[in-house]
């Protein structure tokens, strides 16, 4: 069985009834780097007291609004605000990934997240707003290397879990993220579906 196929047996590519379930999306952004390469950005939320996932490195993304005519629609506006990067004049949007099931971050409600991928074509500058600590691009060479794959001890109520983890220079990618991550890196792989090409 191919890494694809494994992940898309591992989870469905779209949870039955989502529509019933609180939403939000993100984007996975990936550029061309001066030596050809590619690389996958990240953002490290700002640290806020009372936020779960404070500090945590993430891709751009967020809640469904109203006037969102779409979860892909809302990833390009939650980006925009987020990292001031307009992924509908600049983004060539490549594969929608699979749903993931969570909860929200302020009650223990199931919330279903949708990840999208898109090449970015425009500008280097990032312009980040008080939710973003800081914005990190990094090769996805480095992501995809064993060596350096770790663990992550994670303190609950019920023990301490060893959670599968990246880390970059002093970040450390995990969870939803890293799942998301894995998909794409799997999809990466098969050169005859990848979403991430030379163009």
């Amino acid at each position: 069985m191919s890494s694809k196929s494994w992940v898309s047996h591992l989870r469905p590519h779209k949870i039955p009834f989502r529509r019933r379930f609180a939403r939000a999306s993100v984007a996975l952004i990936f550029r061309t780097s001066e030596n050809g390469g590619k690389e996958l950005l990240f953002i490290q939320r700002a640290r806020r007291e009372g936020d779960p996932w404070s500090g945590d490195m993430a891709f751009p993304g967020g809640r469904l609004q109203p006037e969102d005519a779409s979860a892909r629609a809302a990833a390009e506006r939650e980006t925009l605000e987020e990292t001031g990067m307009d992924l509908r004049r600049h983004g060539r949007f490549q594969i929608r990934l699979s749903d993931l099931l969570t909860r929200h971050h302020s009650r223990w409600r199931p919330m279903v997240v949708t990840p999208y991928v898109f090449e970015w074509r425009g500008s280097k500058s990032v312009s980040p707003n008080h939710e973003v600590e800081r914005v990190v691009w990094v090769p996805l060479d480095y992501l995809a290397a064993g060596e350096n794959q770790s663990q992550l001890r994670w303190r609950t109520r019920l023990g301490t879990l060893n959670m599968p983890c990246c880390h970059y220079q002093d970040s450390c990618i995990w969870g939803l993220t890293y799942s998301m991550l894995q998909e794409l890196l799997a999809l990466a792989s098969d050169n005859n579906e990848s979403p991430i090409h030379d163009s």
